[in-house]
């Protein structure tokens, strides 16, 4: 970790990804080089939420504070059944999963029947409230459906955070309402589809942001070195997402930094000993 500069926090990290199959040791040793002191690595399915859990523990002294997110993301809401559940609610006792998810509905794709999807939403709501974790949320397309099925389990669940939102002013602010944390990924760094989200980041509160690569997706788009290998995201580019976004906000990179990293620890309720 440096000596010296901010210390970022990267709440949407796929580190089980085949893509970091070969070298997720030195991917670690340059996010802990850019400052990237505490991770949220993502579970999307029972065997990748195991697998997250067993990454944290594999590499608990590599340098950042690695914690994990256990869920079936709706792309794979088909497979959800009892025996999932039972998983599922194994996994989040676990002291290396600080949010249960990725959760929620994806209308985009419907990889997994919309009936389907919602059923394993609320199943999942169910866990994390029985859990007392907080909650790591996916939406898209599906704001209509999506926003009743939140709000009638919020009150029951320590935290949300909406990730990776790329929505409009009116989900966004819906989303507040609800106390939910807004994750924000480099998708504000591409000039083709993110000038809208662009425009929304100054509206969010500061102490209801937070940061995200979503690595190995949304390598950002005006990084000034050339793209490394398959154009593959990593945390460690977390710093040029946060500067971006600093200026978007009108403050110093140090300022959001030092937010952000805060705002997730409250977030996942981190002990003063747990990074």
């Amino acid at each position: 970790m440096p000596e010296h500069g901010p210390r970022w926090a990267d709440i949407g990290v796929n580190l089980g990804d085949k893509q970091f199959a070969e070298d997720s040791e030195q991917v670690l040793a340059r996010a802990a080089d850019s400052g990237v002191a505490l991770m949220l690595l993502t579970g999307t399915s029972v065997p990748e939420s195991e697998a997250a859990v067993a990454l944290c523990r594999q590499w608990a002294d590599a340098g950042p504070a690695l914690f994990a997110t256990a869920g079936i993301h709706p792309h794979n809401a088909r497979f959800f059944d009892a025996e999932a559940g039972r998983a599922l609610a194994g996994l989040l006792a676990h002291p290396e999963v600080a949010a249960a998810g990725e959760m929620g509905l994806d209308f985009n794709r419907d990889f997994s029947p919309r009936d389907d999807q919602e059923s394993a939403f609320e199943a999942q709501l169910a866990l994390a409230a029985e859990a007392g974790k907080p909650v790591f949320l996916h939406q898209r397309d599906a704001h209509h459906r999506f926003l009743p099925i939140l709000k009638a389990w919020r009150h029951k669940l320590p935290a949300a955070v909406v990730h990776c939102f790329t929505d409009q002013r009116e989900a966004l602010f819906d989303y507040l309402d609800l106390d939910c944390h807004i994750g924000i990924t480099g998708w504000v760094c591409d000039e083709r589809r993110g000038g809208a989200l662009a425009e929304l980041v100054p509206e969010i509160p500061g102490d209801r942001l937070l940061l995200e690569t979503d690595a190995p997706y949304l390598l950002p788009r005006d990084l000034p070195e050339k793209p490394p290998r398959k154009r593959r995201n990593e945390p460690c580019y977390l710093p040029w997402i946060g500067r971006r976004i600093a200026a978007l906000r009108g403050e110093s990179e140090a300022d959001l930094a030092e937010r952000t990293f805060a705002n997730t620890r409250a977030f996942l309720r981190l002990s003063p000993r747990a990074s």
